[in-house]
């Protein structure tokens, strides 16, 4: 015999950041697993510290962190707790990450432009990342700048069967607040059997935030409409377009982002909006501030954790959407 056999089974370990814990936390409980206890701490200059309470060694370890504000700092803490892994003996490291930074600078829109979306996918194969799993991407073709598998899951099942049960879907619009949207609307307007309609809009190339409505294509008189996006940030593209659905006829206006980032001045335009309700999901943790009565957030822990159940048992992700 020239070599050594071993009859040890395959382990799983969960690992978390700082930036949305509780997310991770209902992960584990949706697999039944714990968290790995983790030891992370700033410094006083700003430097991140962290080591793992239990041994990596030979297992596929699985690293979940939202980039949430303050995003630069949550990129780089989630960097050094993969290199930790990667130092640990991890067997594969399968990055989890609900919520993608700087994924809108995904191409040049102008000279001398970074493509930030690019820069991180490498900063994480650098760091040691061997797989990506993330939700809704704000584009499909930032899943080609990771040198790795992406397994990239969608809130759409999730959002478009809650919009489904609670109000008729005789009445029901589908609506894409810009040309961007279009594709996701079309697959909303399959599952829902619902018409599309499109709010046309210009943005201010040299104004960051600053958007123009123009016009909808569609009919939307005496609809309800339901907008959806991927994200809402400062919550005035969304608000706008909503404005322009409602001085078009529209009966009620539902609003629908996987991603609520929510920052700046979103909570006084949520607040303010005429928008019945404002449905996300928990990729991010939701301002306090904002826990308004027409804000619905939906849990987004039992698609990953299905997901990471199939990545960890060699099967199939894309099955868990072979229905849409």
């Amino acid at each position: 015999m020239t070599g050594i056999k071993t009859t040890g089974e395959k382990k799983m370990m969960l690992f978390s950041g700082r930036a949305h814990p509780e997310l991770a936390e209902e992960v584990a409980h949706q697999l039944g697993v714990g968290v790995v206890p983790t030891k992370a701490f700033d410094f006083a200059n700003g430097e991140i510290y962290v080591r793992y309470q239990e041994s990596a060694r030979g297992a596929d370890c699985f690293l979940i962190q939202s980039h949430t504000a303050p995003i630069n700092k949550w990129i780089m803490e989630q960097l050094i707790m993969i290199d930790a892994l990667k130092r640990a003996s991890a067997r594969s490291i399968t990055v989890i990450v609900p919520f993608y930074g700087y994924a809108r600078q995904d191409k040049k829109h102008r000279g001398r432009e970074p493509i930030s979306a690019r820069l991180v996918a490498d900063l994480m194969k650098t760091a040691g990342a061997d797989r990506i799993l993330t939700v809704d991407l704000h584009t499909d073709q930032i899943q080609g700048f990771f040198d790795g598998p992406v397994d990239h899951l969608f809130a759409l099942p999730l959002l478009a069967d809650y919009v489904g049960a609670k109000v008729d879907r005789a009445k029901l619009t589908v609506v894409s607040p810009d040309a961007g949207r279009v594709r996701v609307a079309d697959r909303w307007c399959d599952r829902l059997g619902a018409p599309l309609a499109i709010v046309h809009k210009r943005r201010d190339k040299d104004v960051a935030n600053q958007v123009t409505v123009h016009e909808v294509v569609g009919d939307v008189e005496g609809r309800i409409c339901v907008l959806v996006d991927d994200m809402i940030d400062t919550g005035g593209t969304i608000c706008a377009a909503a404005d322009a659905l409602f001085a078009h006829g529209a009966e009620d206006v539902i609003v629908t982002a996987t991603h609520g980032v929510l920052s700046g001045p979103a909570a006084d335009r949520l607040k303010n909006s005429k928008v019945s309700e404002f449905v996300f999901t928990d990729t991010l943790p939701t301002p306090n501030e904002l826990e308004l009565d027409k804000i619905t957030v939906l849990s987004i822990a039992p698609t990953i954790a299905r997901a990471v159940r199939e990545v960890f048992e060699d099967g199939s992700v894309t099955s868990l959407f072979d229905e849409q």
